[in-house]
């Protein structure tokens, strides 16, 4: 006993040790660059480990050669020809102006060079190593001079980039086909494509000890809530971690509620659907890195809308819309009711049903919830396997499980057919919802329906489903009731939860998420459609 204690006194010790080293090294990071060049490339390249891909140019400027210059970047997080450009400005252009000479004569250097030499888009001084750094890795190009204690930081940011393509996961008939990429940059030009205004602000974070990854804010002002703002604000600056590789680390990070399987806030890699949120006046937050896109405050309705019920006549979006809100039950309790049915109230199927399915179960060993827990777990396993393999050989394992296995079990008399019949109807709703999310909430809470059901009948049934509609009525997403409109019950936002109004009746943004400019059409009348009999052409 007493050597452990002496091992974990030694063990705790040096964790404080490197505790402590690592707070100096990031003070020793924030250190003003030396005036000697020589020394400030030795210390990049101790601090980057003489990493292969970090690049260091030396070369000498000024009239008669004595600048002592260098240029850093990253090879493949720039663009190649930039920082060439940069070395020929200072070797070429300056010997052939009568810049030459008074960049040799003036003490500051760097300024000079900033001011009056420089041809980069975008240019900032640096005087520290910890932005140094920080620019060096995210594709900047830094240029130190001989005796200055200053940088000067180029923007020379060109790695390879995916391009705009149509999103996999969030479809659409009719509608934009673009969607996100891991370009931030990218992405908030995707968005101002969609709104050209100046009142669609943006606001940049770094966020991660090691990663200092980019996030980006978008709203607009004079719609957005600003209390909102403030609050995603805060949210953002509590978080302290080593590394941001995903907007779900964000979202996992800043949500109200962590034990729920339902998402408080919504994710799409579709720039429409981010503009016609911005419009409601919801906030996004893009990650560098990703092309999900985090929405807040989420909504529970939110999760039933898709951007083409807006493309599409109102009327077929509504009928649309409301086979969504079917299918939600269809697959949250078709198992549930099957096992409650077969298990306490036989007495309500119609006696020739109830013969046939009794007769189909009659070589079934398992009682009806193993039976429907066996097959639940079957078909997730075959998700998961068809979402996991290569493309082409995942939709063969889905069809051959699907088939194969399904027929074998009823042939082996493991499982019933009105049981496959029951669980292939339930995965098929589940492929309805547009977010993926709600659609795993759901996988979830089934399980716990079946469960309910076999121990209590449909008395459990109810019981979980009066559970689950308080639970949702007890979440919030920034401060906004998840289940509003509808609890609260909002009249005038009946216009676009479960049905959809025509685009000339939704005259008014969301009250609880837009509270001072609500207005959305200003020349049409709540209920009717804008006036057209001035327009030319028209039967007088």
């Amino acid at each position: 006993m007493g050597f452990k204690k002496t091992i974990r006194k030694i063990t705790e010790k040096k964790s404080r040790k490197k505790r402590f080293d690592l707070s100096s090294t990031e003070n020793k990071d924030s250190a003003p660059i030396f005036t000697e060049l020589e020394k400030n490339i030795q210390k990049i390249e101790e601090e980057t480990g003489k990493s292969t891909d970090v690049v260091i140019r030396r070369f000498n400027t000024g009239e008669n050669g004595e600048i002592q210059c260098c240029i850093v970047y990253v090879e493949g997080l720039v663009d190649k020809d930039i920082p060439k450009d940069i070395v020929q400005t200072l070797l070429i252009d300056t010997r052939t102006s009568t810049l030459i000479h008074q960049l040799s004569a003036t003490n500051d250097k760097i300024e000079f060079i900033y001011q009056f030499i420089l041809e980069v888009a975008e240019a900032q001084i640096v005087e520290e190593y910890n932005t140094l750094y920080t620019s060096i890795m995210s594709g900047d190009t830094i240029l130190l001079v001989h005796g200055m204690t200053k940088g000067i930081i180029c923007s020379t940011r060109g790695w390879e980039n995916r391009g705009v393509q149509e999103p996999e996961a969030q479809t659409v008939i009719r509608g934009p086909r673009e969607g996100f990429t891991e370009s931030l940059r990218t992405n908030t030009s995707l968005i101002r494509r969609k709104i050209k205004s100046e009142k669609l602000w943006l606001e940049t974070k770094e966020i991660g000890r090691v990663t200092k990854t980019s996030i980006a804010i978008m709203y607009i002002k004079g719609i957005v809530n600003d209390k909102i703002v403030e609050e995603v604000h805060q949210r953002l600056d509590k978080i302290d971690i080593d590394g941001i590789l995903e907007s779900g680390y964000i979202e996992e990070l800043i949500q109200d509620e962590t034990y729920t399987p339902f998402p408080t806030m919504y994710n799409t890699e579709r720039p429409d659907s981010v503009a016609a949120n911005l419009l409601e006046g919801r906030i996004a937050i893009l990650v560098d890195g990703t092309p999900f896109v985090l929405i807040v405050p989420a909504l529970f309705m939110q999760f039933f809308q898709a951007s083409e019920d807006y493309y599409q006549r109102f009327d077929i979006s509504t009928i649309i819309r409301l086979l969504r809100f079917l299918t939600f039950f269809i697959a949250l309790l078709a198992p549930a009711f099957y096992v409650a049915i077969l298990t306490f109230h036989q007495e309500m199927l119609p006696t020739e049903l109830l013969i046939g399915v009794v007769a189909n179960r009659e070589g079934v060993p398992f009682p009806a919830f193993i039976e429907a827990l066996l097959m639940e777990i079957t078909f997730e396993i075959l998700r998961e396997a068809g979402v996991r393999m290569p493309r082409a050989v995942g939709q063969a394992i889905s069809i051959v499980g699907a088939l194969v296995l399904g027929q074998a079990a009823v042939e082996a008399g493991l499982v019933s057919p009105a049981m496959v019949i029951i669980v292939s109807i339930t995965a098929i709703s589940n492929f309805v919802f547009p977010s993926f999310n709600m659609a795993i909430a759901i996988r979830m809470i089934r399980f716990l329906m079946m469960g309910l059901a076999a121990a209590f009948g449909l008395f459990g049934i109810t019981i979980g489903i009066i559970a689950m509609v308080l639970h949702l009525c007890s979440l919030r997403s920034f401060g906004i009731p998840f289940m509003s409109p509808m609890a609260p019950f909002i009249m005038d936002d009946q216009k676009d939860s479960i049905l959809r109004v025509p685009i000339w009746g939704m005259f008014a943004r969301p009250r609880l998420l837009s509270q001072f400019n609500n207005k959305r059409e200003a020349n049409s009348s709540p209920g009717k459609p804008p006036n057209r009999s001035n327009e030319s052409g028209g039967n007088e």
